[in-house]
């Protein structure tokens, strides 16, 4: 019995040995074991597409940045025990103290030797590093014998960039990607980076992951299926017109503290948006654009007047030399008192006179005189100007219009000479330019518009192109008594100061209403400014509305004092640019960008391509001088042909380059800017006749 107890402590205690045994000798290696059967795949997202201005600049891209991790156990750094990584350990430690700068040698070695010592196998040595950083990392001892030998886990990550910062911010939108409280990626885009999310952000790849001891989960080397990056979008923006719109819009807001305000400008022929700026004050005082404002809906005011003398004109119950009595600037309709906001000299005026001095009795009379029995038939203008809905620019965020009906609830006897001088009417400063536009555009309704084309890698995959929303708006009669009054509110009404010495005619209306948004009401004494209208209005190229919101009680609120101003600032750079290039340059160069053309020196574009190892097409026969170009996703270099009398294309090369061509054919040369050239003011293939002067415009 007693052989036997002994026997069974004995059992006991060999089994309570091989148990610490396993758990506390053993415990890692079983552990990673078992980790080690479990395997799934993770997405690996695609680079995401550029988006582009008209003439190539960047507006939204994404740089590269990577986490750094080690793999202590890795086979290469643990074989021959360890020799490996104790011969490299002090020059790594030195490479990477002199690299990051974040710790000094000493401090790196003990890092990596705790590392080693724990058998960490996701150990993590830096967070965020740049692509340049990376770069480096590569070339130092031990990193640069591969994975496989050195343990070292790459994990690349990328981070969102406008490089015009402030610049259509909004418009363009943000890209950004969060863990949320489920643990699940969650991304957040608004403006462009929304509307087209689905095409620059590519197809996403699969890489598969193994579980190891601790959790972590390191890739599986040869496992990945490639992503495939994203497509590009080329806007209608222009930055150039882009910095001009938002340096006189900032201005102003600055100026007068105003709350909010934005600016479009839109190209007249095509419905293009050429540049939109929305700022809104911070609780700091700094301006930012926070939100669309172009797309959100107000009561727009005096500025709706256009469609209210549109509708009466187009149904010939007035001319615009008709007269109406506006009772001194004040009509009392069912007991309401409608007044003007600036008395008028005299109270018998023409209809045009009226619509000059933006006569809110006169509005208020034509929609409630000539409409009151038949207000659906008022309602069906606004329907074909396309105001009873959103414009379906490339903007998912705008606002859904509201335009009452007669048979709404909230339709009362006041609704309908409200509407005319623009209350109980919510419309987007977009919407209102549209309109205007097509007066501008002799009655044609364009679609506006923000993007030209979808790229990839510099190829054309589809365009966009100018779309009608509505031949004619009007009759060309009603069309020409528009425009009548509208180069008459910029040389005798409301705007009248503002262009007065304006060296272009400009046409458009001023609007100044009362804000009602929920945070203020009517009676905080807060105005909203407006100006819309086209230039030159002879032959017009833009339009353009500018809608600010003042603080309550502001000194300045009209009009044409706070949004008229900030328009002729736009219109007078634009004009003057537009002439500049009309006198000095006879040919305007299409959009350059080395995405798809590089002319140059053709030994020395071919000896880059063989030095970073670029497969590509070589088509140049003989000669110096050669141009590459995007074929077939493929680099193709073609030979630059040019006679010896003629003047060559420059267009796209460096300074360097350019001046040796055009020197060497007795041609002068004037240099403005800096980069590669992107116009010059002769002609390419013209003949050269003697010691000409060319004038060169780098980018």
């Amino acid at each position: 019995m007693y052989l036997c107890f002994i026997g069974i402590v004995v059992l006991s205690l060999c089994v309570i040995g091989k148990a610490f045994y396993i758990q506390q000798i053993q415990g890692d290696y079983w552990i990673g074991l078992s980790d080690s059967l479990h395997l799934e795949y993770r997405t690996i997202d695609a680079d995401r597409g550029t988006i582009y201005s008209e003439d190539g600049s960047m507006l939204s891209t994404s740089i590269p940045f990577f986490d750094i991790r080690i793999d202590f156990l890795a086979d290469g750094l643990r074989e021959k025990e360890g020799k490996r990584f104790k011969e490299n350990l002090d020059s790594l430690s030195m490479g990477l103290a002199q690299l990051f700068k974040d710790r000094n040698t000493a401090a790196y070695k003990t890092l990596l030797e705790n590392g080693y010592r724990k058998k960490d196998r996701y150990f993590l040595l830096k967070k965020r590093v740049s692509f340049r950083e990376y770069q480096a990392l590569r070339h130092l001892p031990l990193v640069r014998q591969g994975r496989n030998k050195s343990g070292f886990i790459i994990e690349e990550h990328e981070k969102r960039l406008t490089p015009f910062g402030l610049l259509a911010n909004r418009t363009i939108g943000l890209s950004r990607t969060y863990t949320g409280s489920d643990r699940k990626i969650v991304s957040q885009n608004v403006g462009l980076e929304k509307t087209y999310d689905s095409l620059l952000k590519g197809v996403s790849g699969k890489r598969l992951i193994r579980r190891i001891s601790g959790g972590a989960f390191v890739p599986v080397e040869g496992s990945e299926i490639e992503p495939e990056n994203g497509k590009d979008i080329v806007t209608t923006l222009d930055v150039n017109i882009q910095d001009i719109t938002q340096t006189a819009l900032m201005q102003m807001m600055v100026d007068n503290e105003a709350l909010e305000g934005c600016a479009i400008v839109m190209e007249v022929a095509t419905g293009k948006i050429k540049a939109i700026a929305n700022l809104g004050r911070m609780p700091d005082g700094s301006y930012f654009e926070a939100d669309n404002y172009a797309l959100k809906t107000t009561e727009p005011g005096s500025t709706i007047k256009l469609v209210t003398l549109l509708s009466a004109l187009e149904d010939k119950y007035v001319t615009i030399a008709d007269t109406i009595n506006i009772n001194n600037g004040s009509w009392i309709l069912n007991g309401r008192n409608i007044r003007d906001a600036e008395r008028s000299p005299k109270s018998i005026l023409t209809i045009k006179e009226a619509f000059e001095h933006s006569s809110n009795v006169a509005m208020a009379k034509l929609a409630y005189l000539h409409y009151a029995k038949d207000p659906a038939k008022f309602i069906k203008h606004y329907e074909a100007l396309k105001l009873t809905s959103r414009t379906g620019v490339d903007l998912k965020e705008e606002f859904f219009p509201l335009v009452k009906k007669p048979s709404r609830k909230d339709w009362h006897m006041q609704t309908l000479p409200s509407m005319g001088f623009g209350y109980e009417v919510m419309l987007s400063p977009l919407q209102i330019l549209m309109v205007y536009n097509a007066v501008a555009n002799d009655g044609k309704l364009m679609k506006p518009y923000l993007v030209n084309r979808i790229e990839k890698d510099g190829n054309p995959l589809h365009q966009f192109n100018p779309q009608v929303l509505n031949e004619n708006i009007c009759s060309p009669e009603t069309l020409r008594q528009l425009q009548d009054c509208l180069n008459a509110v910029c040389t005798q009404g409301t705007a009248r100061s503002v262009f007065k010495e304006a060296l272009y005619q400009a046409a458009g209306k001023t609007g100044t209403t009362k804000v009602n948004d929920g945070k203020l009401k009517y009676t905080d004494g807060a105005y909203q400014s407006s100006f819309v209208g086209y230039f030159p209005a002879d032959n017009p190229r833009y339009s353009c509305i500018v809608v600010i919101k003042n603080k309550p009680h502001a000194a300045k609120y009209f009009g044409g004092a706070v949004a008229a101003p900030v328009f002729r600032e736009i219109a007078d750079k634009l004009y003057a640019e537009s002439a500049d290039q009309q006198q000095v340059f006879a040919v305007r160069a299409a959009t350059d960008s080395n995405r798809y053309r590089w002319p140059g020196n053709g030994p020395e574009i071919k000896r880059i391509l063989d030095a970073m190892n670029v497969n590509y097409k070589d088509s140049v026969a003989s000669g110096t001088w050669a141009v590459m170009s995007n074929n077939n996703y493929m680099p193709v270099v073609k030979e630059l042909s040019m006679g010896k009398q003629t003047v060559p294309d420059v267009r796209g090369m460096g300074l360097k380059d350019a001046l040796l061509l055009l020197e060497n054919r007795n041609l002068k040369v004037a240099v403005n800017g800096k980069g590669k050239v992107t116009r010059q003011s002769l002609q390419a293939g013209s003949t050269v006749n003697g010691r000409e002067t060319i004038t060169l415009e780098l980018n």
